[in-house]
């Protein structure tokens, strides 16, 4: 899922495509999104893009902007903001008309010949848009350009229940730590070799209300900071999403999707030999140590990954033996009682198969035998083999039995009398 170092990535390269490009018309949705309609129609207009921890806002400004400019329909047409929330998998990209992607849900076109397209694309449809939207309130400030007051906000509100919840958990409330993802919760935890279900308000008591760490200082400044002294929690929040966006396009590059720099700077999220556990909302958790007093008790976790094969083990001792053994007698017991149930099931339903097959076929013979006798013909007619009980056989053979039964009977009474 985008984070808030993605999201403002992605501001950073709709600017950068937009720059000098004018578009033109109206704005087009997919049939298949369920979002809103974007009322925006100009002969000319320029697109550029902001964030704000976990959204992007697009200015779509009529070319001039000074709000005079007309649009297609004759009106005057006016600067719009669409603030843009990317869910899952959403993200913008730039491309010819010719090559818009499959799952381009909103787009805008440029005037030039040949036209190119910027197009918001969701594969998940998770993303949403918000035409003549403003930053959403519920948010709290953005961790990357808003850190004084991001750290204020946390420390003045500890005594709400939301700082009950463990520290893992708590990092995901936009409402306080608005542009932290999963992966960003568990790198920034790792540093500092925090469980992740310690109670976030035991892990955040005692921190300054002001830091020396200013939004405004440059990166290379704040890695020096982070080399002289180690840094607290909040602080981090603020310096390891700079990190993210220190990497450029190898973090967020829709064009060359090359994220190896990035998989490269992680040092727990989903790195081989790293624990993982689900949390109380169902997010998976990437940690080392331990998990904290307040882990799920019955919580199952992903299976783990590991790098290096696992090498065959050859120790036959009788302790290893009577370990498999138990193991082993169980998992057999579980099958067989699968197997035990799903061959009943089998068998009941090719006996209520057998039988709906033999009444078929007994309705067919009727109506047969019916046919044969309307045209005259006493012959009855012979069922198939296998889709009737040897009952029916002979009661179809029943007549002809009886009749051959007193021939013979008849024979033997005449060899009998001599007559």
């Amino acid at each position: 899922m985008p984070e808030g170092p993605e999201l403002h990535l992605a501001s950073l390269y709709i600017n950068r495509m937009c720059q000098g490009v004018v578009f033109t018309g109206a704005v087009r949705k997919s049939e298949v999104s369920k979002s809103p309609d974007v009322p925006f129609t100009c002969e000319a207009y320029s697109i550029t893009a902001t964030s704000r921890g976990k959204e992007v806002m697009l200015t779509l400004t009529p070319a001039g902007g000074d709000g005079k400019r007309r649009g297609v329909k004759g009106e005057a047409a006016k600067p719009m903001d669409i603030v843009f929330r990317f869910g899952m998998s959403g993200l913008f990209k730039m491309t010819s008309k010719d090559e818009l992607p499959k799952h381009a849900h909103l787009c805008f076109y440029t005037k030039e010949k040949p036209q190119r397209v910027m197009s918001f694309v969701d594969t998940r449809r998770f993303g949403t848009w918000h035409p003549n939207g403003t930053w959403q309130a519920a948010r709290g400030p953005c961790v990357l350009f808003e850190y004084q007051r991001f750290r204020q906000n946390v420390l003045s509100h500890l005594s709400d229940h939301a700082f009950d919840r463990p520290i893992c958990e708590v990092l995901l409330n936009q409402k306080y730590f608005n542009g932290i993802g999963n992966y960003l919760r568990a790198e920034i935890l790792y540093r500092l070799n925090i469980p992740p279900f310690e109670c976030a308000r035991t892990v955040l008591t005692g921190l300054d209300l002001e830091d020396v760490c200013e939004t405004q200082q440059q990166i290379s400044d704040a890695k020096k900071c982070v080399k002289q002294e180690t840094p607290d929690l909040l602080r981090l929040c603020h310096l390891v999403p700079l990190e993210v966006v220190s990497l450029g396009g190898k973090g967020y590059d829709p064009e060359k999707a090359d994220y190896s720099d990035f998989k490269a700077w992680l040092q727990c999220y989903y790195v081989d030999g790293m624990k993982s556990v689900r949390d109380h909302n169902g997010r998976t958790m990437w940690f080392t140590g331990n998990p904290g007093p307040m882990a799920p008790k019955e919580s199952k976790s992903p299976k783990a990954r590991k790098r290096v094969k696992k090498e065959e083990d050859h120790d036959y001792t009788d302790k290893k033996k009577a370990a498999r053994s138990r193991s082993g007698s169980s998992t057999k017991k579980t099958i067989k009682k699968e197997t035990v149930a799903k061959t009943f099931k089998k068998e009941k339903e090719a006996e209520l198969m057998r039988a709906e097959k033999a009444q078929k076929s007994k309705a067919l013979v009727h109506e047969k035998n019916v046919s044969e006798r309307r045209k005259g013909n006493r012959r009855a007619v012979v069922p198939a083999e296998g889709s009737e009980s040897k009952c029916s056989k002979y009661t179809v053979f029943y007549p002809y039995f009886v009749k051959n039964v007193l021939i013979h009977v008849f024979q033997a009474h005449r060899w009998r009398t001599g007559e």
